[in-house]
């Protein structure tokens, strides 16, 4: 059986506490800009395997796709500026939303066929296996 696995993922709480407490608190910048990374949901079928990324607040073009040495990458990153001028005052607003997932590919993977769509806020990726690539896997005996 082959599988898609995950390399990256959520802080660990020991690293939030760390965070918090080797910082000014709630107002410090370490604990306002940690990169908040999508949820993911993988499913393994017998044609391939489903990706499906929650990414709200994106745009197609927003993303980037990538397979290289067997990882599959995807990421995107969104920037907005808001710039109000009056007589006595300008307020300038920039907004910047980005995150990186990768995953680790079994070897049966056709990276080639790999396909994605974004609609109303997430991102699928389709990838289909190659039937006749089975991924294998051996016990190794310890001498």
């Amino acid at each position: 059986m082959s599988t898609l696995a995950k390399t990256n993922g959520f802080p660990s709480l020991k690293s939030m506490m760390e965070d918090f407490w080797n910082t000014d608190g709630f107002f410090s910048p370490a604990v306002f800009n940690r990169e908040v990374l999508p949820a993911v949901n993988i499913k393994d079928t017998k044609k391939g395997f489903e990706l499906e990324v929650a990414a709200p607040g994106f745009q197609k073009e927003d993303f980037k796709i990538t397979t290289e040495n067997g990882v599959l990458t995807i990421s995107a990153e969104t920037k907005n500026e808001q710039k109000e001028e009056t007589d006595n005052y300008t307020r300038r607003e920039f907004t910047r939303s980005s995150f990186t997932r990768t995953f680790s590919l079994p070897d049966n993977v056709l990276a080639d066929n790999i396909k994605a769509s974004y609609k109303d806020g997430l991102l699928s990726v389709e990838m289909e296996k190659d039937q006749k690539a089975a991924v294998s896997r051996k016990q190794i005996a310890i001498a």
